[in-house]
């Protein structure tokens, strides 16, 4: 296997390890482009794999260092980068805890972390890495990862969202159905007491800068989008960050994403992405799925 086919076969490891550490899919394809390039002028690695994911990780401890700066200043709730997941770009999201690795409500609660924390956490979460291999990427002891692993974790606990063992399509069909339909009292029902909606248009566009808390407040919000969505000349229902949610677009161009979380047969959580800087990676991939064509308008 020439260079080229090798990173090529290590591309989607090396993107998913870049994306849970940043939660962004942009800076996740720099940080992979620049690891190949570092690549092509290696000699004699003994061991592509780990000598990848060792570069990969450092490169994005250094992103995260600007990358926090940069949040602080952000313009309202800050929210993930939105991936399609069902063709696979994050690896396989088939199981329960697959899904929780790459799901927003994870990726909000990374960001408590410190960039180390993180690192040996998604490694060690996601990827299954043995202790002392992480220790190898980050040049740390086998005990001070294990540490390190352990504090994460416990800084997690209580607060870590548990993903539901299957994804509820009808009470999602439900859900958009009644927000669709301008049906505040049935939506109400769809959705948990203390349900918090999240939005994140980065001072870009005209969304809430502060969370909508409570069933009926987020219920009248909804609807309130909804009605702006019906005007949307392109609408599909994608899997999303292992979630199901809908993405829309109108004739300007303008587009946006709304994702429900299901906890107990109960709508715990909406969040949605109307920066349009976070979404040209999902708007690419449903493009070349053909998944924004031929849909309701």
């Amino acid at each position: 296997m020439d260079g080229v086919d090798e990173f090529e076969a290590q591309r989607s490891r090396l993107f998913g390890i870049a994306y849970r550490m940043l939660g962004s899919a942009a800076a996740a394809e720099d940080v992979v482009q620049d690891a190949y390039l570092r690549w092509l002028r290696a000699d004699d690695v003994e061991q592509p794999s780990a000598w990848l994911a060792t570069v990969v990780t450092n490169l994005c401890l250094t992103e995260l260092t600007s990358a926090r700066a940069r949040r602080e200043r952000y313009v309202g709730p800050w929210l993930p980068e939105p991936v399609a997941t069902g063709d696979g770009v994050l690896g396989p999201v088939d199981t329960v805890e697959q899904r929780e690795s790459v799901s927003f409500a994870l990726l909000v609660l990374l960001e408590q972390l410190s960039p180390v924390e993180r690192a040996v956490f998604v490694l060690r979460e996601a990827f299954a890495y043995p202790h002392a291999e992480i220790a190898g990427i980050l040049g740390l002891s086998d005990a001070n990862c294990r540490q390190l692993h352990h504090r994460a974790k416990r800084r997690l606990d209580g607060h870590r969202p548990r993903a539901s063992a299957e994804r509820d399509h009808v009470l999602v069909e439900r859900f958009f159905a009644a927000a669709q339909l301008g049906d505040v009292e049935a939506l109400e029902r769809l959705l948990a007491d203390d349900v918090v909606s999240w939005a994140d248009g980065g001072g870009k566009v005209n969304a809430a800068r502060r969370p909508v808390v409570g069933a009926n407040r987020v219920a009248r919000y909804l609807v309130g989008l909804f009605s702006r969505l019906i005007t949307a000349t392109e609408v599909a229902v994608v899997e999303v960050n292992g979630d199901i949610g809908v993405f829309g677009r109108d004739e300007s161009g303008a587009s946006g994403l709304l994702v429900p979380q299901i906890d107990d047969g109960r709508v715990v959580a909406v969040r949605i992405v109307a920066n349009p800087d976070k979404l040209g990676f999902l708007l690419g991939q449903l493009s070349r799925s053909g998944e924004l064509s031929g849909l309701q308008g």
